[in-house]
């Protein structure tokens, strides 16, 4: 996640998320009085849901985007603990009782090490409970995206253009997990069609940032519009989440 975001505009169409991250929330059992990290916090719209979770708990939210971690801390004020880092190199004071992440993971490279580090960040017991982008996700869309890419004017900008996007398999991510030290380890594959309600700005915000990070000013409007408009009306993102659920055993002395 090396770019930065444009925080105002993702908390306007982030609804699809938001209902997204819900969903993971049920998963997550929580008595009420636990430390929580949220990993990829974002605006802390997400953060919010989880805080209310916890009355007499905390939550450490944590995202390496700036704009997202200032427009968190804006939101949250003292009910969170808000830290700009990368979830890679993630290291905290103290451990935590549980991990919860929504439509992050995708966006990082290195799943063995996040992995590790998330293990690390568990007290033993605590169990991580987490969706993102998964195989197969957005395929149509992303697709278009690169007939676009492949035209003039936008070509000549974009003939190195290679995506930071990890849409791993429930497999793949299972045998990671386990590497790491987790078990009671379950992840698999859940489709979820996103309509947004403004395509373009949630197009340009969410799905094609990176994509327009490459080319000049002039060109990242159109270059939306194009990708937006070849898709069809209504805009439907097939969105395929990958959910995981695992836990750090009881036992000490594994990884981390």
């Amino acid at each position: 996640m090396s770019r930065d975001w444009d925080a105002a505009s993702y908390d306007r169409v982030s609804n699809p998320q938001v209902e997204m991250a819900e969903a993971v929330l049920e998963r997550l059992p929580l008595r009420g009085d636990e430390t929580v990290l949220d990993a990829g916090c974002g605006t802390g719209r997400v953060t919010e849901l989880l805080i209310d979770r916890l009355p007499e708990g905390h939550v450490v939210a944590v995202d390496s985007a700036p704009s997202m971690v200032e427009h968190a801390r804006e939101t949250l004020g003292e009910r969170a603990t808000v830290l700009c880092a990368s979830l890679t190199e993630l290291t905290l004071d103290e451990s935590v009782d549980a991990v919860f992440s929504n439509a992050v993971f995708h966006w990082i490279a290195d799943h063995e090490r996040l992995f590790e580090r998330l293990f690390a960040a568990l007290k033993p017991g605590g169990r991580l409970v987490a969706q993102c982008g998964g195989k197969g996700n957005i395929d149509a869309f992303r697709r278009l995206a690169d007939e676009v890419a492949a035209e003039p004017p936008y070509a000549e900008h974009m003939t190195h253009f290679v995506g930071p996007w990890n849409y791993a398999s429930p497999e793949d991510t299972e045998a990671r997990l386990l590497a790491a030290g987790f078990d009671e380890v379950r992840c698999w594959l859940q489709p979820w069609p996103v309509s947004p309600g403004d395509p373009v700005e949630y197009a340009r915000t969410v799905c094609l940032g990176n994509h327009l990070e490459a080319l000049p000013e002039e060109l990242r409007e159109p270059y939306a519009e194009e990708v937006v408009r070849r898709s069809g009306e209504p805009l439907v993102l097939e969105y395929v989440r990958l959910n995981i659920d695992a836990r750090r055993s009881l036992v000490s002395g594994q990884m981390g």
